[in-house]
């Protein structure tokens, strides 16, 4: 028998590149054990996964269902996103810097046999520049892809956690995109609250974004998800002339109010967004039939949406509460799951989409619903098995919902469907301007 060998390729590429690993000089038949190892963020995640050699003595997870281990049946990068960590409770998957790269160490052993190797996964890809952006009041981050441009650009607004989310804005920026990372809370110099956010700094820094890089063609998208994903068709209906296309991850179809990223002391059934300095109506404000029992006091893991739901029993409530999505100017793309333990976001993607198709919208609307996924819809390939967990701002325990190879197809499958998007959203800009 040869010695055992392992080969993966392309052995350094950008994260939602997959990658082949092959493993050869097994006995045929034997049983291969392939396990991963990556320091995500000072914390090792780990997987492993057994499979049975061919008559030629090679194993390929692209070809070959395992038979145990972290994940079982066909599934090519399986030893990714069924990685668990080290330390529990940890869900930071990216470096601080994102620029940093994820590194990967595979080992196969086959009876006595060893044979190792590393990849790399890299959220900015060559030539991707970094800026911290603090001028006129904006907290945020911008990637620009290599080459002078001019670029199309999208700005990233992040969810009910916070922060700045520099991982899509990298991904964005290596294919291409100027991409605007825009801290609203729990970000330097922010509120560490949701509350009370005016929707004015969002166009402000739209409008900065379009000075600062002149995108091409004057193409500036909008991708946010969960409250994100509410914020931006929020901000496509309210400042219409300055959003060219809405990319919403697991959003919302109403007003929500400050729910899990409340202040505490205006509350979670207190206003989230502001407008001229007044309060929006939100689906929580005079609802007859909302109650928050059903995910404070329901089994757990506790699930949000099932007090979502309630608060949804109230037509005129929600009603006085729907983003006025009509309003909107360009085309328009929602990702949501069926099992979202979130909030209900097929049922709020269905809403938006039939709206839209009620009043005849004159541009795109593509809706992917991914059975069975839950809330945490990223790109691929990344661990996707942490689905309970502490909110990062009222450090309430609920789930996301799904699981975790579901979660895997819909991270894949939704990439690949933004990226299409946004390509074909480009081109008829384009062509409107030829």
């Amino acid at each position: 028998m040869s010695a055992l060998t392992l080969t993966i390729e392309p052995a350094d590429a950008l994260i939602d590149v997959p990658r082949r690993i092959v493993v050869r000089g097994a006995r045929p038949g034997a049983e291969v054990r392939l396990s991963t190892a990556t320091a995500r963020a000072g914390v090792t995640w780990r997987a492993e996964a057994r499979f049975v050699a061919d008559a030629q003595g090679t194993v390929d997870p692209a070809r070959d269902a395992a038979t145990g281990g972290s994940y079982e049946g066909l599934s090519p990068m399986g030893l990714i996103w069924s990685q668990v960590p080290d330390v529990a409770g940890r869900r930071e998957t990216f470096n601080q810097p994102v620029t940093e790269a994820l590194s990967t160490e595979v080992e196969a052993v086959s009876e006595a046999a060893r044979a190792s190797g590393r990849f790399v996964q890299r959220l900015a890809g060559p030539g991707v520049t970094r800026r911290e952006v603090r001028e006129d009041g904006l907290v945020g981050t911008l990637y620009l892809p290599a080459g002078p441009g001019p670029h199309p650009a999208v700005m990233i607004l992040n969810g009910s956690g916070g922060g700045i989310n520099e991982p899509r804005a990298a991904l964005y920026a290596s294919h291409g995109y100027a991409a605007f990372a825009l801290g609203y809370f729990k970000a330097p110099g922010l509120s560490d609250y949701i509350s009370n956010t005016p929707l004015e700094y969002f166009q402000r820094g739209l409008q900065w974004l379009r000075r600062e890089v002149r995108p091409a063609h004057g193409f500036v998208a909008i991708s946010g998800q969960s409250r994100g994903g509410e914020l931006v068709l929020l901000l496509g209906a309210t400042f219409p002339e300055e959003v060219s296309a809405v990319v919403a991850y697991v959003p919302g179809a109403v007003v929500h109010s400050g729910q899990n990223a409340a202040d505490p002391k205006i509350g979670r059934e207190g206003p989230t967004w502001l407008l001229g300095g007044k309060p929006l109506p939100h689906v929580w404000e005079n609802n007859r039939t909302a109650s928050w029992k059903p995910f404070d006091e329901g089994p757990a893991p506790h699930r949000h949406e099932r007090a979502i739901l309630t608060a949804l029993q109230d037509p005129e409530a929600v009603a006085r509460a729907r983003i006025p999505v009509e309003r909107i100017q360009g085309p328009v793309m929602l990702l949501s799951a069926t099992d979202d333990g979130s909030w209900p976001s097929s049922l709020y993607s269905g809403m938006v989409r039939d709206k839209l198709a009620e009043v005849g919208h004159p541009h795109e609307v593509r809706w992917l619903d991914f059975q069975d996924g839950g809330h945490l819809i990223v790109f691929p390939y990344v661990p996707t098995t942490q689905m309970v967990y502490a909110h990062p701002v009222s450090g309430m325990i609920s789930t996301s919902g799904g699981n975790p190879r579901d979660n895997a197809r819909a991270d894949e499958a939704s990439w690949a469907g933004v990226l299409q998007f946004l390509h074909d959203a480009v081109a008829a800009r384009a062509q409107g301007d030829a």
